[in-house]
């Protein structure tokens, strides 16, 4: 039974209902002496906290996508894999040759039931590919909106512009598509002349789970930052109509981060990002492990804050939000100590949220503006 959607959250909820009625039923039946009357009550309480417990950590799954399998919760890869051989599903950096074999996510399954094919040119298309890096050695599947200019006829030799949509971690790609809804959001935009067509890259900057990688080219580990900075823009430019440099980037909290410092880092592909409730230093804890080697210079280098400080900023621009009630208490002066970093040629324009958290809630609403900042700033 998959880890998200409603079987799971059914049969919990079930069992929910089921222990509570057992432990109604059997609390005044129970048999033997005291301690035995008492070890059987205490097994009965304990079963049912222990399957609500799971009904609630299930739904808050659900809810945030923080996990999309099993095997991601658990760490563990599938034994099995299914591999997906039809070109047209995927995006792969065997340039010329027939696509390699590559891992697909049971989490992206049925994604492409957004729009059908009558659709396409009215509403876009989305559809799920596996990203295989030439140079990083990494594949991650993602999720691709193809506005529906890209299936007019006025549009059929125009390179449309290219944006990473990145989650926080652990994250889960289809949350971008059903949760936030970026293509509905975009297209809303695009409709309303607000935001031109482009063509988003959805998929999580985790890349190596359970690691929290914070795109980082890890030394003697996964090259996150290559795979996100050049293999992601090459491999879709290659095989879809898209620009191969002037992209955008975006994302929340860990995607935030990650935003930030493709901007810094790679400037010659992306030249404008947003950040939502992004932070802008270097983090080490249980989930990142050390990403550098014991280098203080590798860390630096991926540090937002010390690159504006140290480095020449190179011409991008960057849409920042922070909300008053983030949990950690420090994402606005965070925020606001960046911001001041910030010098020409870089420009950043920053909105703070009144009373907004780290969650979905806070993001979705500054969605829309995110991505006209994009379209207005990104190369024509």
């Amino acid at each position: 039974m998959a880890l998200l959607g409603w079987p799971l959250l059914v049969t919990l909820g079930a069992g929910v209902v089921a222990c509570t009625v057992v432990t109604l039923l059997l609390w005044s039946r129970v048999r033997g002496p005291a301690p035995a009357r008492v070890g059987q009550r205490v097994a009965l309480v304990t079963s049912g906290q222990l399957v609500a417990v799971l009904f609630v950590a299930v739904a808050l799954n659900d809810y945030g996508y923080f996990y999309g399998s099993w095997s991601e919760l658990l760490g563990t890869s599938v034994s099995a894999p299914a591999v997906v051989h039809a070109a047209t599903n995927r995006v792969t950096g065997h340039h010329g040759g027939p696509p390699r074999a590559a891992r697909f996510d049971p989490s992206l399954a049925g994604i492409d039931a957004w729009s059908t094919p009558t659709q396409w040119a009215t509403r876009g298309r989305v559809e799920a590919v596996t990203l295989v890096g030439a140079h990083s050695g990494l594949s991650e599947a993602a999720a691709v909106y193809l506005p529906p200019q890209y299936f007019q006829k006025a549009y059929a030799h125009h390179r449309f512009p290219g944006v990473e949509v990145l989650t926080g971690y652990p994250g889960a790609t289809r949350e971008l598509v059903s949760r936030m809804q970026y293509p509905d959001v975009l297209l809303s935009q695009i409709d309303a002349h607000r935001a031109r067509p482009m063509v988003l890259v959805m998929l999580r900057p985790t890349a190596a789970p359970p690691r929290d990688t914070e795109c980082t080219d890890v030394p003697g580990g996964p090259q996150v930052l290559t795979f996100l900075g050049e293999d992601v823009p090459r491999e879709v430019s290659h095989d879809l109509r898209v620009a191969t440099v002037g992209w955008g980037v975006m994302g929340s909290s860990t995607g935030g981060y990650c935003a930030a410092k493709l901007l810094l880092t790679h400037s010659t592909v992306f030249t404008t990002g947003a950040a939502l409730s992004g932070y802008y230093h270097t983090l080490e804890d249980d989930t990142t492990g050390d990403l550098w080697g014991g280098s203080a210079v590798l860390r630096d280098l991926n540090d937002p804050e010390w690159l504006l400080r140290h480095q020449p900023a190179p011409p991008v621009s960057l849409f920042a939000t922070i909300g008053t009630g983030e949990v950690s208490g420090t994402g606005l002066q965070d925020t606001r100590r960046f911001v001041a970093l910030v010098h020409p040629p870089m420009s950043v324009t920053s909105v703070v949220i009144q009373g907004g958290g780290h969650n979905f809630k806070a993001w979705s609403p500054m969605m829309p503006r995110a991505l006209d900042f994009l379209s207005a700033h990104l190369a024509s």
